[in-house]
């Protein structure tokens, strides 16, 4: 009988020979690895499927990272500080232990990717696991060898269910326990939690997601060199670092040197983003041993102001790796810029006869460091930028905002006062005489006198106040309420940074320009030291690595902070109504707060007349409005201002779906703690995705205090359920979405009256089946994925990925 064998079976015969001879290398070379019985330990149908060509890192393999994986581990609350957004992070590894701990007794070293190592070595040295294979190459043993392969099969071999919520093996906590194994512990680990494959408690890749990481990894993962900068930024880049560091021999360079350290402690943290480049394309300014046209050697101080022990160079770098929405605060560069600092700084007559200290004491301290720059010259840098440096402490070095954010109300609006207002908080001299008083816990760093050191800032705190208030009583003058607003900035009538607001979502924040949502419990008035404070407690001179004491003074203060922000809110109000509603902001804990001494010495006396109703606090937010004008917002239309005067002018059906989602903002009170503190709503317009709508529901929990960093979110004698509420916004707000809902446009109506409808936890649960995108939903990627697109539209520069971390499990 003849046989005829084809050019196909042939290879099928190769393959399986080689196969089988590849399992036979594998099992021998490694007296510790056994081949598994009953599922070979890679997937050798895919390895020999692999192409030939290298895979693009930046065209195939990064989207995938991005969308699938960068969504959990992008920052510093990354699961096993296994940060995937770069290839620098993905070489760096992992690290059993946890950055966020606010219990530890002595302060961690850093571990800042980019700042405190800058090659795998170095990293190895300081404890981090490799997840790729870096031994011997080959196809097999990129796999084999590789805890990130190992992870992504395991999901593949063992994946969740996919309806209705996961179970209870899943532990989708933001502070669970983590496993983090190495290589030699993954046998262990699979056994353990078979359920624990990656993507964690989420949907497993698609198919063709999943051969383009397999394939690379089997490629042993190529990645590609750092970006240099593009032709346009590199010529901004020039201009730059010559304006910052300007001519070292040049006579009287004090006042460069003493305005660049100033613009780099303020902007250290900031993705810089120079005009005429890509809206991707971002930068960094740090502090190097080397002069500008020399490579860069990066200071890896602490702290921005840390003692750099060398001369200094404020040099330019390229952001590296993905861009996230939870660390990602832009700040433009331009020409404009430079000569607006040039006006600011430089064409302003003042003299720098000796730089500061790197000392802690003066160091922490802005208003000692900087005392020879004019106040109002700082005051308006900060102005410019308002919300960019108030973000600072929301999504800057904490990335969890645990501790600096649960001194703050749900919803509260800012505003400030204006640098050129008569005032004694504005004046040089008063300043410099109180700069001790000022000093705050960072110049302690690393300690352990929690209770002295809050009664020692506590006291200096009030003699600041109490000098404060005795030198502005000499010019005591009451005026009526429309000439108050003249004490207000105005933002020279285009700036949108003189009204904004702030949303505390749980352990994390968001801050954006105007007056959103109803009108607030309470608001923030700040003036230039609390501005400059805040930024140095909480983003210059907080340590997520820091030990309990730096932690805990560092919460302790921002209360002060908090409190001097609104009482200075307060003061615009009549007397004899000042003591309710502060009464009704200090109760529980926080009361010990209310009657310090320094404080009472204004509370009685009547500093702004005029008001028409009994109910100013009301009548005053509206006089902030007026006065502000389209500065303030639109007014509003889904949550304050339901009048024709601020209907948006938009398409019907978007209308149609404001008029809606009117409906939900009005849910308030105890239903509400049910309720995700952030979800996403698409609402299909039955047209292109790109023309679906984008809404925010944020649940602002009320509290009777906001004193404990360590107390429970619902502990009874912190929580005031009944006074919670709702508000609603036509955009994506915040960085870490608790669920998503997606609506049909038709069904818009019905969607919020169910929502409204919501009485107990039973009822949501309802409710969430029907709208609701749960981890095992098998479109879950395919929203996530919109919602992240949608960011990009709706802001092409300031966008990011979002955070999954804190998603529900409903």
């Amino acid at each position: 009988m003849n046989i005829f064998i084809t050019n196909a079976t042939r290879q099928n015969v190769v393959l399986m020979v080689i196969t089988l001879l590849m399992l036979l290398l594998s099992a021998c070379s490694s007296s510790e690895k056994s081949i598994i019985v009953d599922q070979a330990p890679v997937e050798y149908d895919l390895v020999y499927s692999m192409p030939k060509e290298t895979i693009s890192y930046d065209e195939k393999v990064r989207p995938v990272l991005e969308s699938r994986c960068v969504v959990c581990h992008g920052c510093y609350d990354a699961p096993c500080q296994l940060k995937l957004s770069s290839p620098e992070g993905i070489h760096r590894g992992a690290n059993k232990e946890k950055v966020y701990n606010g219990g530890r007794v002595t302060a961690d070293e850093p571990t800042r990717l980019f700042i405190d190592a800058m090659t795998t070595e170095e990293w190895r040295q300081k404890g981090f696991d490799t997840v790729l294979n870096e031994g011997d190459s080959n196809p097999v043993k990129n796999l084999e060898d590789s805890v990130m392969y190992r992870m992504l099969r395991q999901k593949r071999l063992y994946p969740q269910a996919r309806t209705g919520m996961l179970s209870d093996d899943f532990d989708v906590e933001l502070d669970r326990e983590q496993s983090c194994p190495t290589l030699d512990e993954f046998d262990e680990y699979k056994a353990k939690h078979p359920r624990g494959g990656m993507p964690y408690a989420m949907p497993d890749l698609g198919k063709e997601e999943y051969t383009t990481l397999v394939h690379w990894l089997a490629q042993g993962a190529p990645m590609p060199e750092d970006k240099a900068p593009s032709s346009v930024a590199a010529k901004q880049i020039e201009q730059w670092e010559v304006f910052l560091n300007g001519d070292t021999n040049k006579p009287g360079n004090n006042k460069t040197r003493l305005v660049a350290r100033y613009l780099y402690e303020h902007l250290f943290q900031a993705h810089l983003h120079f005009a005429g480049t890509d809206n991707r394309e971002f930068y960094r300014l740090v502090r190097s041993t080397t002069a500008p046209g020399e490579p860069v050697v990066v200071i890896p101080t602490r702290r921005p102001y840390g003692d750099p022990a060398s001369s200094v160079y404020y040099r330019l770098v390229r952001h590296q790796g993905s861009i996230v929405a939870k660390t990602h605060m832009v700040y433009q560069l331009s020409d404009k810029r430079m000569q607006r600092y040039r006006e600011l700084f430089f064409d302003a007559i003042y003299e720098v006869d000796s730089l500061p200290s790197y000392e802690p004491a003066v160091a922490s301290n802005p208003i000692k460091a900087f005392a020879a720059i004019p106040v109002k010259l700082r005051y308006k840098f900060l102005l410019d930028d308002a919300r960019f440096f108030l973000e600072g402490f929301i999504k800057g070095p904490v990335c969890r905002g645990q501790i600096a954010l649960n001194v703050i109300e749900d919803q509260f609006w800012v505003v400030f006062f204006d640098p050129e207002a008569d005032m004694m908080a504005l004046n040089d001299e008063f300043l410099n005489a109180t700069a001790d008083y000022l000093a705050s816990p960072a110049e302690l760093e690393d300690n352990y006198k929690v209770l002295s050191g809050k009664r020692h800032y506590r006291n200096l705190f009030q003699k600041y106040l109490q000098t404060r208030d005795v030198a502005a009583e000499a010019d005591f003058d009451p005026v009526n309420i429309k000439e108050a607003m003249s004490y207000i900035w105005k933002g020279e009538g285009t700036n949108p940074n003189a009204a904004l607001t702030i949303f505390r979502h749980l352990d994390s924040a968001s801050v954006n320009y105007g007056f959103i949502g109803d009108y607030p419990e309470s608001a923030w008035v700040i003036d230039y030291s609390v501005l400059e404070r805040i930024h140095y407690l909480l983003v210059a001179g907080y340590d997520v690595y820091g030990n309990l004491g730096h932690q805990f003074n560092t919460r302790l203060y921002m209360d002060f902070l908090r409190t001097e922000g609104e009482d200075y809110f307060l003061a615009f109000l009549p007397a004899d109504k000042r003591h309710a509603i502060r009464d009704t902001w200090y109760q529980g804990i926080r009361q010990s707060s209310k009657d310090d001494p320094g404080k009472i010495s204004w509370i009685s006396k009547e500093i702004v007349s005029g008001y028409q109703t009994d109910n100013p606090q009301l009548e005053l937010y509206q006089q902030l409005e007026q006065y502000l004008g389209p500065l303030a917002g639109d007014g509003d239309y889904i949550n304050r201002c339901a009048s024709d005067k601020c209907k948006p002018k938009v398409k019907p059906d978007i209308l149609r779906a404001d008029k809606a989602m009117q409906l939900a903002a009005k849910m308030d009170g105890l239903i509400v703690e049910f309720l995700p503190d952030v979800a996403f709503v698409r609402v299909k317009m039955d047209a292109k995705p790109e023309q679906d709508l984008a809404y925010t529901m944020i649940s602002n929990k009320a509290y009777k205090s906001v004193s404990s960093m360590f107390e429970g979110e619902k502990i009874g004698d912190r929580r005031d359920y009944q006074y919670d509420t709702q508000t609603v916004v036509r955009w994506l707000e915040g960085s870490y979405p608790d669920f998503f809902y997606v609506v049909e446009l038709e069904d818009i109506e019905r969607f919020v009256e169910a929502y409204n409808a919501i009485e107990n936890r039973q009822q949501y649960e309802a409710f969430v089946a029907r709208y609701g995108q749960r981890r095992t939903s098998e479109d879950f990627w395919l929203h996530a994925d919109w919602f992240n697109q949608q960011y990009a539209r709706e802001q092409p520069i300031l966008s990011g990925i979002f955070d999954l971390n804190r998603y529900q499990n409903r």
